[in-house]
């Protein structure tokens, strides 16, 4: 174990952010040994379609509307600058040359983890960074051996996707209290 600030890295295309990840960032953020919780908004997740999603500055501004105040929380928009689909160990790369004084932890549903052998360069990924993850209904969690860095930890999960607040916009149907009242008031512009 370092000196070294632990910030817990939360990434997503956040199409847009609402409160159920903010409340995983900030029950990290709080209750672990992380100094810190960095949402990183991915321009392009390789296992998604990106037709739908919202622009990239647009869906950061939310994000960072959504953070204000929280010293503890930030937005990272470091994807943004490196090639497209955007994988994980190069984001990471990226994060440790810019903050070398920095000891980064991937923060993670149980849904992701049967996947990560899938991930580009996996095998590094798992060797050299510390995986925080919460349960999610419905997906368990594999045998630990296969993943010695990965620490499971219980927190509050809420069942609001992003998906189910772009189909609430298009239809008119309120988003009151799914997303912070800065987000909605922009997202209602």
């Amino acid at each position: 174990m370092t000196d070294s600030p632990r910030i817990g890295l939360l990434f997503g295309s956040f199409n847009p952010v609402h409160v159920g990840h903010l409340i995983l960032a900030e029950h990290f953020a709080t209750r672990t040994d992380l100094a810190e919780v960095w949402l990183v908004v991915t321009p392009h997740n390789p296992f998604k379609e990106a037709k739908d999603l919202l622009p990239d500055t647009e869906r950061l501004r939310l994000v960072e509307l959504a953070l204000a105040g929280n010293p503890r929380l930030r937005a990272e928009s470091i994807e943004f600058g490196l090639p497209r689909p955007s994988y994980t160990i190069a984001t990471l790369d990226a994060l440790r040359l810019r903050h070398p004084g920095h000891d980064f932890v991937l923060l993670m549903g149980s849904d992701n983890v049967p996947g990560l052998p899938r991930w580009q360069e996996s095998a590094r990924l798992l060797a050299e960074v510390d995986i925080y993850v919460y349960p999610r209904p419905g997906y368990e969690l594999p045998e630990s051996a296969a993943f010695p860095r990965l620490r499971v930890l219980a927190a509050p999960l809420l069942d609001i996707s992003a998906t189910y607040i772009r189909e609430s916009l298009r239809t008119g149907q309120s988003i009151r209290y799914l997303v912070p009242a800065a987000v909605e008031a922009e997202l209602l512009k």
